[in-house]
Order: structure tokens, then sequence, then C-alpha cells
């Protein structure tokens, strides 16, 4: 298939209120971009990763160079356009696009998008979480709008067939999903809190699993 993952890296995060980078905040201990690396590296089907930076995020430039990665700067715009330019520089095919504050994202989610993308057929795909999902997890629901009658916010993960980028609008399918791993994004204080106890809970699960 050809898939290059897209990880968007390169925003300033003002709604975090720090003066740190966004893909550096730390999130159980680690920076929550490594998160999204370590999802993308258990993909079965992603075969390269890019990471788009700016100069809002120098620091994480300079990280992502430890790691088997290409890396990209971009104007540091806005998601949308940043994305444009890294898949018209690249000359990119078909991409995996998504945020870098994704700290519970898995491989076999990203997977399943991927293949709902493929079963589709169509030019673009847009990955998108119920409003009461993230509202029961005591999240932020900026940005929403309706599908088939339910109230929806976008995830932060889109596939796009890059050849058709320059097209004024694309043929799209809405993937909607309803698991907490794709409805925490990183984007207040409040947030970073939920996803700490969501990674540490996890763990624990993980942790009594092995020794049962």
């Amino acid at each position: 298939m050809g898939v290059t993952a897209l990880v968007m890296a390169g925003g300033k995060g003002s709604r975090m209120a720090i003066s740190g980078e966004k893909p550096l905040i730390l999130v159980g201990g680690k920076p929550v971009i490594l998160y999204v690396l370590a999802a993308l590296r258990d993909s079965k089907k992603v075969d390269s990763i890019v990471i788009a930076t700016s100069d809002n995020t120098p620091k994480t430039a300079r990280l992502m160079k430890k790691f088997p990665v290409k890396v990209v700067k971009t104007p540091g715009k806005e998601y949308v356009s940043d994305m444009g330019y890294a898949i018209k520089k690249l000359k990119l095919k078909t991409v995996l696009a998504m945020a870098a504050d994704l700290p519970l994202i898995t491989g076999e989610v990203l997977d399943f998008v991927l293949e709902t993308h493929e079963k589709c057929g169509k030019s673009a795909l847009t990955v998108v979480v119920p409003v009461e999902t993230k509202q029961k997890l005591g999240l932020s629901t900026e940005y929403t709008f309706m599908i088939d009658d339910e109230e929806v916010v976008p995830a932060g993960i889109n596939v796009v067939d890059g050849e058709k980028i320059d097209e004024e609008e694309l043929d799209q399918e809405i993937c909607l999903l309803k698991d907490e791993v794709v409805a925490v994004n990183v984007n207040t204080l409040q947030e970073l809190r939920i996803a700490e106890n969501l990674i540490s809970k996890a763990t624990k699960n993980s942790s009594s699993e092995k020794q049962a």
C-alpha cells in the first residue's frame, strides 16, 4: 500500500499555557510524541514515518533525529496548511496524517483506520469521536459537527491521497470511533492529567494480567 505516516508536530500548543514545546510534554514520564511513534512502529500498514516540525518546535526536530524517521520543516501556520505543505514537498502518496498529542493511540487502531480507508475507496478519511465519549472522560469538545444526528469531534487522525491534495474538495469518508484511545488529545492541562491517569490505569492492568 505504501503508507507514509505524517506526524504533525509543529504547532505552538498555546492552549497548554506552558513554555515548552507541545510534542515534548511529558505524559507518564516521557514526551507525548514518543507514544505516537511507538504506535506507528507497531502498525503493520505504515511503511515510513515523517515528522513535520516548524520554528515553533526546534527541540522536537532535534529529538526526532535520534529516531529512524524523516523530519520536514513546515511554515508552522496551522495544521491543515502545514500538512498540505509537507505532502507536496515530499510528494507523498497515501498519507496517514495525525497529531503528535495522542498518547493512548495504538498500532492496531491505526491499522483499522487504514483498512477502513482502503475499503471505502475515497480520496480521504477523517476519524471522529462522539462528543459523548469525550465528555465522559472529562475532555474538551471544540470544533464539533453533526454526522447522522450525532455530534462528533475530529480525533486528529486523517488518511489522505497525497496526489489529490490540491483538489478543492476531496471525496471523504467519516470513520466514527468511540474508543478512548482516539478520544484523548493533550490540548490542556486538564487533558494532560486525564491522559496520565488513563495510562497509569492501563499500565497497572497490564501488570496484573502478566502476574495472573
